[in-house]
This record gives C-alpha cells, sequence and structure tokens, in this order.
C-alpha cells in the first residue's frame, strides 16, 4: 500500500499518508483524527496519535512488506518519495487521497490555525488551493520525491474548488524519530 491509497477501521475510510520507518520498522502516516478513530486499522495497529493541535498519527504496519515508500498517483503509476521537507508559499504542490485521487494546486499560506469546531483547534498547519473531500484526510501532500504535509481538512470540494490544510509532515516525523521510506 502507497501513499495517498485507502485504510479502513470500522466504517471508516481515511488515506495513508506517507510510509515511514521507525527504528528499521515500517508504519504508516496519517492524520490524527483518523487514528484518533480507532486503534485497530485494516493496515495495522495504531501506536500514536495527536489530535487536536496538531493532526498527526501513526500506524504500524501488520505486513511491513506491504510498505510501499511511494505515493499513488491515480492513474497506474506512482512518485517515489525520498525525502521530507518544509512547504513554502507559492510552492506547486499535488496531494493524493482515497476520495479524489490526485489533485494539483499551490501553497498559499503557513503556520495557519485552523478551527474545527467541537472537534478541536490545529495550529502550525500548511494552506493550499487544491481541492479535498472526506475520506481523502490523512492523505499526501508532496512535490516531486519531497513528502510535505498530511491532508487535515478544509472547506469547499473538487467540483468547485476549496482550501485545504495540511499537517506538515517534519513534524509528525519528529514527533515519532520517523524517516521516509
Amino acid at each position: 500500500i502507497a501513499g495517498g491509497e485507502a485504510i479502513t477501521t470500522g466504517g471508516s475510510r481515511c488515506s495513508l499518508g506517507f510510509n515511514v520507518s521507525v527504528n528499521g520498522v515500517a508504519h504508516a502516516l496519517t492524520a490524527g483524527h483518523c487514528t484518533n478513530i480507532s486503534a485497530s486499522w485494516s493496515i495495522g495497529t495504531r501506536t500514536g496519535t495527536s489530535f487536536p493541535n496538531n493532526d498527526y498519527g501513526i500506524i504500524r504496519h501488520s505486513n511491513p512488506a506491504a510498505a510501499d515508500g511511494r505515493v499513488y498517483l491515480y492513474n497506474g503509476s506512482y512518485q517515489d518519495i525520498t525525502t521530507a521537507g518544509n512547504a513554502f508559499v507559492g510552492q506547486a504542490v499535488q496531494r493524493s487521497g482515497s476520495t479524489t485521487g490526485l489533485r494539483s494546486g499551490s501553497v498559499t499560506g503557513l503556520n495557519a490555525t485552523v478551527n474545527y469546531g467541537s472537534s478541536g483547534i490545529v495550529y502550525g498547519m500548511i494552506q493550499t488551493n487544491v481541492c479535498a473531500q472526506p475520506g481523502d484526510s490523512g492523505g499526501s501532500l508532496f512535490a516531486g520525491s519531497t513528502a510535505l504535509g498530511l491532508t487535515s481538512g478544509g472547506s469547499g470540494n473538487c467540483r468547485t474548488g476549496g482550501t485545504t490544510f495540511y499537517q506538515p509532515v517534519t513534524e509528525a516525523l519528529s514527533a515519532y524519530g520517523a524517516t521516509v521510506l
């Protein structure tokens, strides 16, 4: 399973962000509002979650051989992810998610604060003009071979466009002592 593909628990579906290594063990990063739902996922067991304030979580793969260090582009091909980095305003980016596939746009802001109402507030988010819809949560935000963020949420949809927010992946990697596969 690669970044952007569906992961499920019970009746809920999110998207895998990036497969990572923690001390040589395969894990997957996704959104914390996803990993808050359950400890047991289609790909393995949650080992960490942070939401609100942040929006990241980590799942240990039950089948480490299934962890693919790429992002699925929803056209039969993949983008290899070799590093993680910090987004910058104006940067051209792509997002992969299990509801709307691959979408493109650009970074429009950094260090955004997002109020999800009763779910809570998240800080330090990347803001873009890339559309997303429910189920894309947790999916990959990247630029070429560089991992940038995990889909958190936003407004609008992929018919009319929208504004979306992403948890910077460098913060999640640091929190879990992880590196991209």
